[in-house]
């Protein structure tokens, strides 16, 4: 094997191994959609074909309560693109980081983008552009380990009547947990973590059920930016 391929294998392995905290929330969730999606009345293949294309786990889920509910197709394909318009955040957040790589290199880092590799992504934005082959297998993995479940769940789907007592829907809640402590490496992110947590908690407890976590993000985002600023000075 010569410097090229090692370097090649190298940079995949590392992609694949900053990858594994999503794999192990993205396979008990993805469990959890081919469970739901077979429960609903939705064929395997399109359970299946929805976590290869869409790939969006929360728009996949609401995809199968509107569908089972019998909403039309216009009004699931509406609901499902205004619930990941952030990925358009996301992505422009990203691109001055990419400037160097290839389109079709770009095309399908954007296709692959979800909520938590862009917690990892962002975490690591500088080396983007002279790492794409490790930002590219952390994706795929990502997309792997979904499929992977989706698939254990459309097998099970026969075999269980409710996920929930299983407790699978905590499963995404602690891989954020996760994902949260490990980009805590300063001070002022703990301390915006602990105020954002705090704030929504307390919008959440006020009656705010479905503004708190868009009102403390912003808010926090907001907080995090002044200290930091005051900080520096």
């Amino acid at each position: 094997m010569n410097e090229t391929d090692k370097s090649t294998t190298t940079a995949c392995l590392k992609g694949v191994r900053r990858a594994l905290p999503i794999v192990l929330g993205y396979v008990p969730i993805g469990f959890a959609y081919g469970v739901l999606a077979g429960k609903s009345g939705i064929s395997a293949a399109n359970t299946l074909i929805m976590s290869l294309i869409v790939f969006a786990g929360s728009a996949q889920f609401i995809a199968v309560g509107l569908f089972a509910s019998g909403t039309g197709a216009a009004a699931v394909i509406l609901t499902t693109f205004v619930v990941n318009l952030r990925h358009l955040l996301m992505a422009a957040s990203l691109t001055p980081y990419l400037s160097g790589w290839k389109k079709k290199h770009l095309a399908f880092f954007a296709y692959e983008l979800t909520d938590e590799t862009f917690a990892l992504h962002s975490s690591a934005a500088k080396t983007l552009n002279s790492c794409p082959l490790e930002a590219l297998s952390l994706n795929v993995t990502a997309q792997a380990s979904w499929v992977l479940g989706t698939l254990l769940g459309i097998v099970a789907s026969n075999l269980i009547g409710d996920v929930k007592p299983l407790g699978l829907d905590y499963a995404l809640s602690a891989m954020f947990i996760g994902l949260l402590v490990s980009q805590c490496g300063s001070p002022v992110r703990i301390i915006t973590a602990i105020f954002s947590g705090g704030l929504a908690t307390a919008l959440y407890l006020a009656g705010w059920h479905q503004f708190h976590i868009i009102v403390a993000t912003v808010v926090g985002a907001t907080f995090g930016l002044g200290v930091e600023q005051w900080t520096k000075r």
